[in-house]
Order: C-alpha cells, then structure tokens, then sequence
C-alpha cells in the first residue's frame, strides 16, 4: 500500500512549468526516454539495492489529475496560462507510458539504469519528481539495512526500531518496509506490520519497570497465572520468591528490586509466552538479571517458555557475555537448559561500526532492536539518483560536462549482467537498445567490454551465464504489471546479494565493481560527445 501523499502533483513546479512550454511548443506528445539512474554508491560502499519499484508501479496505476488539482494549479500559474493547457492535463493518463526496470531488490550499481521510462514526453517529465522521490529513500534505506545485516552476520535476529526517531510517519513507514526488504527480521512499528505483513516485536521500556515500586501492587490478576496445560493456577508471586531463595546462592551478584519483581511479574502474567524484558533500569548484572530469572524459573514451572532479555545502556559487548555466563552456569546448576537458549537483545543507538566494533571485541548478543542510525541513514542522508532524458523521437540526447561523472550514456540502453564459472556476477554492460544494431552478449561467447571513457581499457569477457537486467513492467506490450510483493523483493535481495562478490561487499576497501559498454554503445558516445562538444579557440 503506497501514502496517500503519493498523487501526481507530488512534483517540483518546474516539472509543471516544463510541461506548458512542451505543450505550448506543440512537442508533448514527442516520444521521450528517460533514465533514472545515480552516480555514486552509498555509505563508502561499492554496491546499492534497489527497491520502490512496487510503489512506481502503483503511483502509475493510480495517476489521474484531479480537478481539485486543476483549481490549484490555476492558482499558482500565471494568469495568461491556456485554458487548453489544463484541459489537457485533466485528461492525462499513463496508458502509453512505458516502463521498463531492473527487478526490484537487485544488487545495481553506479551510471546503470534502474528506471527506464518511454512515452509522451510532458509525462515523462511530469512523473520526474516522484519516480525520484520514490525510489531513492526506498534504496537508500535498503541498502543501509543490507549493510547492517552484513555487520550482523546471517544469524542474528535484527529488529527495526525506528518509528520514532524517522523523518516523519512517511518516513517511517517507508524504513520499517524497507529495512525488511533488506534482511530485517521484524519491526516494531505496528501499522507496517498491518499493512506490509511486517512481523512485528516489541517489548517494553523503562516506564513500565519504573511505574512498580512494590510487589504489593500486584492486583489479583496479576498475581495468579493459568498453567499452559490449563491445569490449574499457580500463584506466581509466591513462585517467584521460592525461586529468589534458590538464586541467593547461585548469582554471584544477587540483589532483588522489589519494584523491578513487580513490573516483570505483572508483564509475565499478560504475556506467559512472550516474557522478553529489559533489565537495565536499575543494575543490569545484580538485580535485574536476578528478577529476570526468578520469574523465568516461575513460568517454566507453569509450562511456558521465557524469551530472554534486553539491555539498552552501558558496556553492551561485556554485559551480554557476562548474562550468558550466568545463564550458562543456572543450566548446568538447576537442570533448566533452557537458560542456554534465552535470547540476549541488544539496543542503544547501535549503528553498522558499532555492529563490526562488537564483533572484535566478541560479544554473546542474539538480536539487536535498531532504529534511530538505520532509519535516518546517518552515514548518507540521500542516494542522489537522477533522471536524464536519452533520447526524444528516435534522436539520442548526451548531456555533457567537464566532469565526466555527469555526462550521460544516450540512446535507450539495454543492460546485461555478464556471470564468470563461479556463479559470480563479473560485470555489468550496457548497450544500445536494438539487437540487430548491439547484438547482446551470449553465454560462451567473447564479447568486447570497454570502459566508457578511458579508450585502452578493455576486456573480452566469456560469461557462463548472461541476465538481461532492464525488463517492461508497464505499458503497451508489457505482458504483467503485477505489483511486486515484499517477500519476493526481500527473496531478491538475498539472490542477488549472494551473486556479487565478497570484496565488494565488505566495509574496508571493497573492490568496485566493473560497469563497462558495449563496442557500439562506446563508438556511439563518443561519436555524440565529438558533435555536440564546443571547440574552444585560442587568440
């Protein structure tokens, strides 16, 4: 389900302000293509996941300018604007767009296209604004996500926090979908489990342990619990203090908190099958891992199984190592082995250095809950894709600059992932449009790759396998344009991630991964460059 924000006159003024001097020129209904593409991998890194393809797809298929829209639109146009001119755009759909795409969650990389759009050009240029809005927060978050679960390690359970801390509901709807997309396991942002079938995790924060001061607050309810097997009742509060004198002499920093016992027998008694607590309001190693196990030892007795604890301050590597050794040691003492088996949360503004700075130090963490750093993309607020037109009527469009970052490849392009004996992706090429003018690169066979601007270097290259990146997924001709679900997204993450390289995927110093043209696509674009450049004179 995509915001309802979302709607056509989510754009940029100029978008619209183009699109009366297209309409006025007679040249809105040219046929246009437009690339969407960005310059720079994120985060230092050398790769990107592309997502917020599905929610193209739906800001497509529900296009449609409303009248309301026209009114303001009025209101903000010069007086002297046609009355034609919004005529016309009450009428605008985007039955002859094209749009052509790389599957969304693909691992892509710097100057390729992600979006490919064909039609009209005044549409084409109207949907710039929101194309990009849509797709590079999506990306970028997604790849933040990869890279923390790369920190992580494959078995660490990840939890995304970030809710609160995001920019603003949009925002935080958008990272809670695509921090899963990108191997998060769950979020605890309730909406997004709703409406994307996000599981959802949570469970509670310091206010609830402060808001007990005394195990006389306990009410009947709380008091008393249901055995699993619905035999009877125990009293948990007098279980909970048998089991804190057989701890006296096994915890060798034994303390009780009287209101911390309340608050984590009061969240025991509403959620038997879920006690997963936080322990460090007080003292994380005395009274709160005492409290905890009390109360653990209190549901076994009743049938359930504990879930573990969290901690959300102080030294997060020493604390979860020395909780496992206490529950390492309860197993070995009292017979209850499944103290081995407890989860140990870890938060506090934890980032993707603070993940790899754990592993050094060595830690016995089993899931992180993170937020604040994941959501709002500390290390790069924006992607910075952009959105180029390549060709207008069949007539390939270059755009030039001093910096060669920022010249263009014209023409509508395919693309190609070209895979080497190990199953890993070699390289990307992109070609010109048309397999009679580019033939594309065939498995077992040699095909030259050049770099796009540096003329001696080349390769042949014999791929074992060979992946057509750009495919339709809108328009006339397009055979489904089905929205992509989360789980297949997600699914296409971890495909994809597992083609690429291991070096270009580590922090330090990862290998960049190769972007190379085609031999006509190369002729072609220098050719263009040579025509269109100045020829500077000198006196």
């Amino acid at each position: 389900m995509s915001s309802s924000v979302v709607r056509p006159l989510l754009t940029d003024l100029y978008q619209v302000t183009m699109a009366y001097g297209y309409w006025r020129a007679g040249k809105h209904e040219q046929r246009a293509v437009f690339e969407l593409f960005f310059r720079k991998n994120p985060f230092h890194g050398e790769f990107t996941v592309f997502c917020g393809l599905g929610d193209v797809l739906h800001f497509l298929r529900n296009f449609r300018i409303e009248q309301s829209d026209i009114d303001y639109l009025k209101s903000v146009l010069p007086s002297t604007t046609e009355d034609a001119f919004f005529e016309y755009l009450r009428s605008l759909d985007t039955s002859q767009l094209k749009l052509y795409a790389q599957k969304e969650g693909s691992v892509v990389f710097p100057r390729v296209p992600l979006i490919c759009t064909e039609g009209p050009l005044l549409l084409c240029q109207l949907i710039e604004t929101t194309l990009l809005t849509l797709v590079n927060f999506a990306s970028l978050v997604a790849t933040n996500a990869v890279r923390y679960r790369l920190a992580a390690g494959p078995k660490s359970v990840l939890l995304e926090f970030g809710l609160r801390r995001a920019q603003g509901p949009d925002g935080g709807m958008t990272a809670s979908k695509y921090c899963y997309a990108g191997g998060f396991n769950a979020t605890s942002n309730v909406l997004a489990g709703k409406q994307f079938g996000i599981p959802v995790r949570g469970t509670q924060a310091h206010a609830f342990v402060n808001s007990f001061s005394s195990t006389d607050e306990l009410n009947q309810p709380t008091r008393f619990l249901t055995r699993k097997d619905g035999s009877g009742k125990i009293n948990l509060l007098e279980c909970c203090q048998k089991y804190l004198e057989k701890l006296k002499d096994l915890l060798p920093k034994y303390q009780v908190h009287a209101g911390e016992l309340a608050s984590f027998i009061s969240y025991a008694s509403s959620f038997p099958s879920g006690f997963l607590v936080l322990v460090d309001t007080y003292d994380t190693l005395s009274v709160g891992i005492t409290d905890f196990c009390a109360v653990a030892m209190a549901l076994d007795e009743a049938g359930y199984s504990p879930l573990g604890v969290r901690i959300d301050s102080g030294d997060l590597a020493y604390q979860s190592s020395e909780i496992s050794k206490i529950f390492n040691m309860l197993s070995a003492k009292t017979g209850c082995t499944w103290f081995e088996k407890l989860s140990i949360v870890a938060s506090n503004d934890i980032n993707e250095e603070t993940l790899h700075s754990l592993n050094e130090q060595g830690h016995c963490i089993t899931s992180f809950g993170i937020g604040t750093n994941l959501v709002t993309c500390q290390n790069q607020p924006a992607l910075g894709c952009v959105y180029k037109i390549v060709e207008l009527d069949g007539r390939a469009c270059i755009k030039l600059s001093q910096e060669t970052s920022k010249i263009t490849f014209p023409g509508k392009k395919s693309v190609y992932r070209l895979f080497g004996r190990d199953g890993n992706a070699i390289l990307d090429v992109v070609a010109k449009f048309g397999q009679e003018e580019d033939p594309p690169p065939r498995q077992g066979e040699k095909f030259l790759c050049r770099h796009p601007f540096v003329e001696q270097k080349r390769a042949l290259v014999e791929p074992t396998a060979v992946e057509n990146l750009l495919l339709q997924v809108w328009g006339p001709g397009c055979a489904s344009s089905e929205l992509p679900d989360l789980e297949q997204v997600r699914a296409q993450v971890g495909r994809s991630l597992a083609s690429i390289r291991s070096d270009t995927k580590r922090r330090l110093n990862p290998t960049p991964y190769k972007v190379s043209l085609s031999q006509p696509l190369y002729k072609f674009l220098h050719d263009l460059w040579l025509k269109n450049a100045t020829i500077g004179e000198l006196s």
